[in-house]
């Protein structure tokens, strides 16, 4: 089937355009490379699975968890999708296949050929038409796991929304004290603890010191982190994280399940996010200059122990 110039020109432009968005997409997902990886991993207890309340610190929502051992009570309502069909790698094998096709179509584009010239020539109307329908279904995944994700909203979201704060600078090290409505009393030793946490974690992450993070985190992210540190020494590189300084922080929500406290927090931090090669020293990603991350960390306290790190999701 033969296009006219400019539907040629048009068709050209748009492969352009998606290819450097997914470059763009794949160079920010490598740049993430703190704790967790720029992804969102753990679990929330029987809260797996609905979004924590937005706050005055990260307004927007929070994402579902690409990484979890938890099970949603409802299989296939507000279970996470693997962050999209442009997945980190890992992601699932859908994602990978629905990447790998689109790539190979955008180069086909780009060289003057059909959007599946790059894995079998196909030039026909037939093969537009298959061309069409895979852009279709494409578009309906994403818009069926973004109604799915709507749905996960949590029905208690609502009471237990802080809602905007004033003074968040003024609490117990950047803190505020969220809106007071939660079923579970933090505490400003609490709070202290967290933003130690934070630091702590951060450090010994910098430092591939597992043994450290077993005692700072839940089994389950040591798990993740300890999979991250060994996908790092088998690029031979290490993720240097330094200078880690909580800005501001509120409580999203807290709560007891049995003998086990959880409290959701979302922070925004500053710190220098860099990777360098293992043997030179050289920078490879990241910035010798601060950059500053809103996450929501969640902790949990089994009775009579200290606050553990459970998870951390990405805000949208």
């Amino acid at each position: 089937m033969k296009f006219t110039r400019p539907v040629r020109g048009m068709i050209r432009a748009a492969a352009v355009a998606l290819s450097l968005a997914l470059a763009s997409t794949l160079v920010m997902s490598a740049a993430d490379a703190r704790v967790g990886g720029g992804m969102s991993s753990g679990s929330r207890g029987t809260r797996t699975f609905s979004a924590p309340p937005s706050t005055s610190t990260a307004p927007g929502t929070a994402q579902p968890f690409n990484r979890t051992f938890g099970q949603p009570a409802n299989p296939g309502v507000g279970a996470p999708m693997g962050g999209g069909f442009f997945n980190r790698p890992g992601g699932g094998l859908l994602g990978g296949l629905a990447a790998g096709f689109l790539g190979a179509g955008l180069f086909g584009l780009l060289f003057g050929g059909g959007l599946f010239s790059g894995i079998g020539g196909l030039s026909s109307v037939f093969g537009l038409i298959l061309q069409l329908g895979l852009i279709f279904f494409l578009v309906r995944m994403a818009m069926s796991w973004w109604q799915r994700r709507q749905m996960g909203e949590p029905a208690y979201a609502a009471a237990n929304s802080p809602g905007p704060q004033p003074g968040n600078f003024g609490g117990i090290g950047g803190f505020g004290f969220g809106g007071g409505t939660a079923p579970l009393q933090i505490q400003p030793a609490d709070y202290e603890s967290f933003e130690r946490l934070l630091s702590e974690i951060q450090a010994a992450w910098s430092n591939e010191d597992t043994n450290r993070l077993g005692q700072l985190a839940t089994p389950e992210m040591v798990s993740y982190l300890a999979r991250d540190l060994e996908q790092n020494r088998a690029r031979n590189v290490v993720n240097k994280v330094s200078g880690t300084r909580l800005l501001q922080g509120d409580l999203a929500e807290a709560w007891r399940e049995g003998e086990t406290d959880y409290a959701s927090v979302a922070m925004r931090f500053s710190l220098v996010d860099r990777t360098v090669d293992r043997a030179t020293g050289r920078l490879v990603e990241g910035s010798e200059q601060p950059t500053e991350v809103t996450e929501v960390w969640t902790f949990v306290r089994p009775r009579g122990r200290s606050w553990e790190l459970s998870a951390i999701q990405q805000t949208n």
